[in-house]
C-alpha cells in the first residue's frame, strides 16, 4: 500500500564525505568511496570516502601527536570548556541540517530528532564542559607522616577511539566525544558505515569551534577492518563502543594485548512490566513508544512487554490497535510516527524475526511491509501475543518495530521473567503503586529502570548496562571517570 509523500522539510544535497585527519579534510588515498543510501527512497544521497587501514593509523598518529604535543591535553579545562560550549552553540544553530541528515541517513522522524535528540546532543557538550571545570581539579590529602604531603591529579587517558552505531548516529557519538574532549583526550571517530552524515557535520562543528589540529579526527569506511585497526593500535588508549554484544566481545579480546580502557554499551532485551493497577492509558503510551520509537532501532527499546493476567487481553487488544493505526511514512513528513529501517541488511534481519514470530506466537498487529511510491524499507509495527520468555523473539535483540507480549501472575513471576535474559541494559515498571515500583526497581538487574514512563534521558543521568549489555557509563558525572586516570604525587617536605 502506497502512502502520501512528505509535506515537511525537504531533502537536501549533501556534499561528498571526506576523511578528517590532522585538521585537514581529504579523500581516501585510493580514491575509493561508499554510496550513502536514503532508506525512504532507496536512492543514493552522496558518497563518503572509504578509508584504508593505513589512513586509520594515520588518524591515530595525528591524534597521538596532538595529545603529546598539546595544546589540548595541557590546556586549562576552563579553556577547553569554552570550545565545547561553542560546539554546542554551533550545533543548535545548525540543528535543521543535522535533523535532515539524520532523517535521510537512517530514517528517524525529523520532528523527533529536532525536538528531542538535538537538544540532548548539544546539552552533552554544555554539561561536560561545565563539569570538567570542577571535576578535573586535583586534591590535597594528609599522610601518616608529618613531613609527607599527598597531591592527586586527574589526567586524560590519551587517544580515544569512538566507534559508534547506526541507530542514533549523533546522540551516541556525542555521548562519547563530549566527555572525552572535556577531559583533554584526543579523538578518532569511526561512525557506522551506513549512517555517517551527522558525523561529518559534527566534525566540521569541532573545527569551526576552534579545536586544535589533530585533536579531532574522523575516518569512514568498513567497520570490521577499520575498527580492528583501532582496537589493535598501541597508540589508542581507549575504545568507546556502542554496538552488538558479539562485536563488543571481539573488541575486548583484541584490545587485551594493549590493555585498552573500554566502555562497552551493548545489546538489550529490555522488559516492560505492566501491572493490573497501572493507569492503562499511560501504560499503553509507555509500551507503544517504548518499542516503536525510532522504529524499534533502540538498544533500550521495551522489547519484551510483560502484562499481568487480569488486564492481559485488554492490553493486547488495545496495543495491537495502536500498532495497526501507527503512521508509517517519510521521516520528513510531520505526521510520521515510524520511519524506515536504516538499511537493507537490518530490514531483512528484522523480517526474519517477524517470520519466526508468526510460526511461534499469535500475530495481533502488523507483520508486513509498506512502500512509498514503490520504495522504502518500512516494516509495520508488529505485535505478537501469547508469547513465552523462551521464544526466539523474546530472547534475541530484534532491533526493529516488533514486540512479544508475555502474561504473568504476581510480582515474583514478573521479576523472574524480567531478569531471565543475558542482557541488562534497561527495564520499566508500569504501576499505580509507587511503593511497589521502587521496591521492584531494586530487584531488576538492569542499568536503567523507568517507572511509569520510558525513553527519558538527560546529560546528567548515567547510562549503561549490566550483564551482557556491557560496562562503563555514558552521561552523568560518572562518565568522566571512564575518560580520565588519577595520578598520585608524594612530596617529602623533610
Amino acid at each position: 500500500m502506497d502512502m502520501p509523500v512528505e509535506t515537511g522539510p525537504k531533502r537536501k544535497n549533501v556534499a561528498k564525505g571526506q576523511l578528517l585527519i590532522a585538521g585537514q579534510w581529504r579523500d581516501s588515498s585510493s580514491g575509493e568511496a561508499m554510496e550513502n543510501v536514503d532508506p525512504t527512497t532507496e536512492a543514493v544521497t552522496t558518497t563518503v570516502a572509504k578509508a584504508s587501514v593505513e589512513e586509520t593509523n594515520a588518524a591515530v598518529d595525528a591524534a597521538y601527536a596532538a595529545f603529546e604535543k598539546g595544546p589540548w591535553s595541557r590546556m586549562h579545562h576552563e579553556e577547553r570548556a569554552k570550545i565545547l560550549f561553542r560546539m554546542a552553540d554551533l550545533m543548535d544553530e545548525r540543528a535543521d541540517d543535522f535533523a535532515i541528515r539524520e532523517a535521510m541517513d537512517m530514517g528517524m522522524p525529523y520532528a523527533d530528532f529536532r525536538s528531542i535528540i538535538m537538544p540532548h546532543c548539544s546539552g552533552l557538550f554544555r554539561f561536560f564542559g561545565g563539569l570538567a571545570m570542577n571535576a578535573m581539579n586535583g586534591g590535597y590529602r594528609s599522610s601518616y607522616e608529618e613531613d609527607l604531603r599527598i597531591l592527586t591529579r586527574r589526567e586524560p587517558l590519551g587517544v580515544v577511539a569512538a566507534i559508534t552505531p547506526f541507530n542514533f548516529p549523533l546522540a551516541l557519538s556525542c555521548s562519547k566525544i563530549a566527555p572525552a574532549l572535556a577531559a583533554g583526550n584526543t579523538i578518532v571517530h569511526k561512525p557506522a558505515s551506513d549512517t555517517p552524515l551527522t558525523a561529518l557535520a559534527l566534525a566540521q562543528v569541532a573545527l569551526d569551534a576552534g579545536i586544535p589540529e589533530g585533536v579531532y579526527n574522523l575516518i569512514t569506511g568498513p567497520g570490521g577492518s577499520l575498527g580492528d585497526a583501532l582496537v589493535r593500535n598501541p597508540k589508542v588508549d581507549k575504545i568507546a563502543f556502542t554496538g552488538s554484544t558479539a562485536v563488543g566481545q571481539g573488541i575486548m579480546r583484541n584490545g587485551a594485548d594493549t590493555m585498552k580502557h573500554l566502555t562497552m554499551e551493548l545489546g538489550g532485551k529490555s522488559p516492560n512490566i505492566v501491572f493490573a493497577d497501572a493507569d492503562l492509558e499511560s501504560a499503553l503510551q509507555a509500551a507503544f513508544w517504548g518499542i516503536f520509537w525510532n522504529k524499534g532501532e533502540v538498544c533500550v527499546a521495551g522489547s519484551r512487554i510483560l502484562v499481568e493476567r487480569p488486564i492481559y487481553d485488554e492490553f493486547v487488544e488495545r496495543l495491537s490497535r495502536m500498532a495497526a493505526e501507527a503512521v508509517l511514512g517519510d521521516p520528513l513528513d510531520p505526521a510520521t510516527q515510524i520511519g524506515p529501517i536504516a538499511s537493507r541488511a537490518e530490514y531483512d534481519k528484522v523480517l526474519s524475526y517477524v517470520e519466526n514470530g508468526k510460526a511461534t506466537a499469535r500475530l495481533t498487529a502488523g507483520g508486513g511491509t509498506r512502500k512509498i511510491d514503490g520504495k522504502g524499507l518500512f516494516i509495520e509495527a508488529t505485535v505478537f501475543a501469547d508469547a513465552t520468555n523462551g521464544m526466539k523473539i523474546s530472547r534475541e535483540e530484534i532491533f526493529g518495530p516488533v514486540v512479544p507480549i508475555i502474561p504473568f501472575d504476581g510480582e515474583d513471576e514478573a521479576i523472574r521473567l524480567a531478569n531471565d535474559t543475558p542482557y541488562g541494559l534497561a527495564s520499566g515498571i508500569q504501576t499505580g503503586d509507587i511503593k511497589r515500583a521502587l521496591r521492584l526497581a531494586d530487584r531488576i538487574r538492569a542499568g536503567t529502570v523507568w517507572l511509569n514512563t520510558w525513553h527519558k534521558y538527560h546529560p546528567n543521568a548515567p547510562f549503561g548496562g549490566f550483564k551482557m549489555s556491557g560496562y562503563g557509563r555514558e552521561q552523568g558525572a560518572e562518565a568522566l571517570e571512564n575518560y580520565t586516570q588519577y595520578k598520585t604525587v608524594w612530596a617529602n617536605l623533610g
